[in-house]
């Protein structure tokens, strides 16, 4: 067990370098960060403005003398200093990453009870079909529509939700379903197929033959052999949470994360951009690994090969 979190520990700090290495090399090739600094083109900074701006933050150093001196920041937790906003990244980062966690949230409780319900309630039965038909509609929405949609309907005109962010928890709802549901079909795709696999196994015909129902089946023995690739598939649309949240906070009007990088890729704030790139990069390496130590919990015969 101890040599399998070692390993999952390093293929983690290999995912997050290699994250950086990427970022810092793409937003270089995006052009002249002095010049982004500077206000960008409109603010017509004369040569001698700019060659005072890469002197002062190194710019003018060799590429690689600067990509070192970014990953010796980085492994110090330092991701530099943002360029629009004149503070350090993880200030601006932490300010706006409650609320995007928030929103994650919601939008994983929406998803998990959208799949347990359709899942555990349509697995080998004919209503599956009709549910396949609602979890693609949902696994293929686009989340932009989806969320006109639910404002449409649930704000404009019904008037139950407020349609921006406010200090109001209900404003979290609207939100958390846009997110939540196209992640949801898919994770019910997952779960019914395991779940059907699981009820065809010997162990479930001996349970039914032991006079158990059909929901207790269902819930203590197909369940928990149905976990692991519901977990894997878990793992990795936590990555989607915040490609989405870029969408859904600026429908909302929320302030995050995703408002955040897109102000930042607006103004080609550099440091910004990959700091967060960093920061989400990481978060998909911890959830990985979390899901990945969590296997031989729930199926113990992972444990004793891993043993």
């Amino acid at each position: 067990m101890l040599r399998l979190i070692i390993m999952r520990l390093l293929a983690a700090v290999g995912v997050v370098l290699g994250a950086a290495v990427v970022t810092f090399f793409a937003t270089r090739a995006m052009g002249d960060p002095a010049l982004a600094i500077a206000g960008g083109p409109e603010s017509q900074p004369t040569p001698e403005v700019l060659a005072q701006i890469r002197a002062d933050y190194g710019l003018d150093d060799p590429l690689v003398v600067q990509f070192l001196a970014y990953l010796g920041n980085l492994l110090t937790g330092d991701l530099g200093t943002s360029y629009r906003l004149e503070v350090p990244v993880t200030a601006a980062i932490g300010e706006q990453l409650p609320s995007t966690l928030l929103l994650a949230l919601g939008a994983a409780v929406v998803a998990v009870i959208v799949s347990f319900v359709l899942a555990l309630a349509t697995a080998g039965r004919p209503s599956r079909k009709a549910s396949g038909v609602l979890e693609l509609a949902f696994a293929s929405t686009p989340v932009f529509w989806l969320g006109l949609l639910l404002l449409s309907l649930f704000s404009y005109g019904l008037g139950w939700f407020p349609s921006i962010s406010t200090s109001d928890p209900r404003s979290l709802v609207l939100p958390s379903v846009t997110l939540g549901l196209p992640i949801g079909g898919l994770l019910t795709q997952v779960l019914r197929t395991a779940l059907e696999e699981a009820l065809e196994q010997p162990f479930v015909l001996s349970a039914r033959a032991r006079g158990l129902g059909e929901a207790a089946v269902r819930l203590r023995h197909a369940l928990r052999h149905s976990l692991i690739p519901y977990l894997t598939m878990s793992g990795y649309v936590a990555g989607a949470l915040l490609g989405g949240a870029v969408i859904t906070e600026t429908l909302f009007n929320r302030q995050g994360i995703g408002s955040l990088l897109l102000s930042s890729v607006t103004t080609q704030d550099l440091p910004v951009v990959m700091g967060i790139v960093v920061l989400s990069a990481a978060i998909f390496a911890l959830v990985n690994l979390l899901v990945d130590l969590s296997y031989p919990i729930i199926d113990r015969r992972l444990k004793e090969h891993a043993a």
